[in-house]
């Protein structure tokens, strides 16, 4: 296989840009920030060199809680539509991605999961979109008063056994399962399930004493900061302070503009430096028309860029995770910080960073071309260019 060196780029670092290059061979970064094709090592292949011109290079984005996009949702349970996410996102920016699940019956979430099984398992054998690191679990266990756009008929309170069965079922690619701290058993559930996957403090109703018990068991991340929860008060500073206090747990953000207003965007970065992930938490209806959709069993309105339930809830996004990043930026967020808050900081989360999140020699060569602007130009997966 050819190897391709790209020269003369700024490419992002956890600690800033850095002027310099990469090559990519058999799917992988070399020669990461060398100066020049001198640089890579001489091994007989062949070398195509590019010359970006001073363009920026970002590692591709990784939205941990996504729906769906481009009129798929994962919970269709469908793997035809999983596929139409993936080359969606990738199209986006977006490389890789745990889907979301809403709250639903036990035998639908099976279904859910076994698709994204099967997607998983069949995925490599065509690199054409982004990649499926795993599941994210929003639901059932999650509390009535805060529950937004989740369907209350089927909340429940936490079960590992139940957890557990569908752990199996998705062929064990549940990253993120989704919890209410002030439910019956949630510490509990909390310190058994962590040691399978991530758990995560969400449509929460809780105070500050119950969700900090809730981390001290085993629980690390909180789902959309601001959303679905009590707002964070002087006197009573609930989830979001336990959270805040906890200096290993991490925070969504949605930084559309319409879920959190940017100054509260410019807050979450200060009160959690360095454990921001920025999603899109993106529904069917992105990168769609205005119109009406479904979501968990409940019809969706979109109307100017918002999406809404019948009676005005603001349901999940409908930005793309890319859009999200440079909104952020454009509310004042320091670019450097935004970006890791859309790449390593989640790859971290779901232990994913090994692989993906930073340009670094051995790493999955996923990473996005873009102007100065943060305008993407060219995305690639695993060395390969997608096309748009």
């Amino acid at each position: 296989m050819k190897r391709i060196r790209f020269e003369n780029a700024s490419v992002w670092t956890p600690d800033g840009y850095v002027r310099g290059g990469f090559s990519v061979c058999e799917g992988r970064f070399q020669c990461c920030l060398a100066e020049d094709a001198e640089s890579s090592s001489e091994d007989g292949r062949e070398t195509e060199v590019r010359d970006l011109q001073g363009r920026k290079v970002l590692p591709g984005l990784v939205d941990i809680h996504i729906h769906g996009c481009a009129g798929a949702d994962f919970s269709d349970g469908d793997p035809d539509g999983l596929e139409r996410m993936s080359r969606a996102l990738a199209k986006a920016g977006v490389t890789s991605f745990t889907p979301a699940s809403m709250t639903l019956p036990y035998e639908r979430l099976a279904t859910v999961f076994a698709a994204a099984k099967e997607f998983r398992e069949n995925e490599g054998k065509s690199r054409k979109g982004a990649r499926l690191l795993g599941i994210h679990m929003e639901g059932p266990w999650l509390a009535e008063k805060r529950k937004g756009a989740q369907n209350g008929a089927w909340l429940r309170n936490p079960d590992f056994e139940m957890f557990c069965e569908l752990y199996r079922e998705s062929g064990e690619l549940i990253r993120i399962a989704d919890v209410a701290p002030e439910l019956p058993g949630a510490a509990a559930f909390a310190e058994k399930a962590s040691e399978l996957c991530v758990v995560s403090a969400a449509h929460t109703d809780s105070d500050y004493d119950e969700a900090k018990a809730f981390f001290e068991a085993g629980a690390f991340h909180l789902t959309h900061l601001f959303n679905a929860m009590p707002p964070f008060l002087h006197r009573n500073p609930g989830v979001i302070g336990a959270a805040m206090d906890a200096p290993n747990v991490t925070a969504e953000l949605i930084s559309d503009g319409y879920h959190v207003h940017p100054s509260a965007v410019r807050a979450a970065f200060r009160m959690f430096p360095g454990r921001i992930c920025l999603i899109s938490d993106a529904l069917r209806c992105a990168m769609m028309p205005d119109g009406a959709y479904e979501l968990g069993g409940q019809e969706v309105f979109l109307k100017d860029g918002v999406a809404r339930l019948s009676d005005g809830t603001i349901a999940g996004s409908a930005t793309t995770l890319f859009e999200g990043l440079r909104r952020a930026v454009s509310f004042g967020v320091p670019e450097t910080e935004a970006v890791r808050a859309a790449t390593l900081n989640p790859a971290k989360v779901v232990g994913a960073d090994s692989e993906i999140g930073t340009i670094e020699d051995g790493k999955l060569a996923d990473f996005v071309i873009c102007d100065s602007e943060l305008n993407a130009e060219e995305v690639r997966v695993g060395g390969l260019k997608i096309q748009n």
